[in-house]
């Protein structure tokens, strides 16, 4: 009897990841109806494994390894020093809520850092290259792409901190008087910066590797760059549903849904789907001679 034949793992990638989205997606939207520690670290697992395996197969596994390393790393070294000192977001103590803990710090949390961090990252490439995947860069390209990463990740914290303090609990602020709906504002620079952190390491260290590099692998298509932009989507309709207070409902709309929305116009230019009309294309200063542009400047 001839064994079964399987296809090596990085050809199931595609489909481990869309399997993980759509649980991840029924998870959240369970949420929904009443919250629970078991719940909600079940959707941090995964959303985690979901990222995870999407970032293996657009990226390549020893990138996608390396941002594990960096954003889980980065991730739980920042939360240690805030939850313990007060850096980064203010002075913070976490509760039983978000599950086991290593140190101070809920295991889910470096993990959400991750895959924040990878989404961000898919992002960002979108809307400046219309690429979800970036090669090696200048160190001033790489600051500059790693900031707007951070900027799409600090977008999500927008609407998510106050309904993780008031309705969930998850961690108790010392100072409860903050600027942004009793929220610190600290709090978001906090964000900022390790996020930048994360992605600035990840993209001057990583040797990231497309698909169509790599033999035999599957060569992502749009529905597999789907995957991380609805990780993201799906976490702003939780807020937009659940945002606490309601105004927070209306900020995670816009603060999330721009971003979104840019990096699916990107997604739709990558797959030649959206392209800018031939007779624009004439008529723009990209198709003067560059003596012209040379001697306008």
């Amino acid at each position: 009897m001839t064994p079964l034949a399987f296809p090596p793992l990085h050809r199931r990638l595609p489909v481990v990841s869309a399997t993980l989205l759509v649980i991840f997606l029924l998870v959240l939207a369970r949420r929904i109806g009443g919250e629970t520690t078991h719940l909600l670290v079940a959707s941090s697992l995964l959303m985690f494994g979901c990222c995870w395996a999407s970032a293996a197969h657009l990226l390549g596994g020893g990138a996608a390894l390396r941002l594990v390393a960096i954003g889980t790393g980065f991730g739980w070294l920042a939360e240690q020093l805030g939850s313990s000192y007060g850096w980064f977001f203010g002075s913070y103590t976490y509760t039983s809520v978000l599950g086991p803990r290593l140190g101070d710090v809920p295991v889910v949390i470096p993990m959400m850092w991750f895959a924040l961090g990878y989404v961000g990252y898919v992002i960002s490439n979108l809307i400046v290259w219309q690429d979800p995947v970036d090669g090696p860069a200048s160190l001033g390209r790489d600051a500059i792409l790693a900031l707007l990463g951070a900027t799409v990740v600090t977008c999500y914290d927008l609407g998510v901190d106050p309904y993780m303090v008031y309705v969930l609990k998850a961690w108790i602020m010392t100072k409860t008087d903050g600027a942004w709906f009793g929220e610190t504002v600290q709090g978001f620079a906090g964000w900022m910066t390790v996020s930048f952190a994360i992605l600035f390491a990840f993209r001057r260290l990583a040797r990231v590797r497309p698909a169509a590099e790599r033999g035999d692998a599957v060569v992502p298509t749009m529905r597999h760059v789907l995957v991380p932009l609805s990780v993201y989507a799906g976490l702003m309709v939780f807020q937009v549903l659940l945002g606490y207070p309601v105004e927070a409902r209306t900020i995670a709309l816009f603060a999330m849904g721009f971003p979104l929305l840019a990096a699916f116009a990107g997604l739709l230019r990558w797959q030649g789907i959206l392209a800018r009309p031939a007779a624009a294309t004439h008529a723009s200063g990209a198709a003067l001679p560059a003596a012209t542009l040379k001697e306008a400047a």
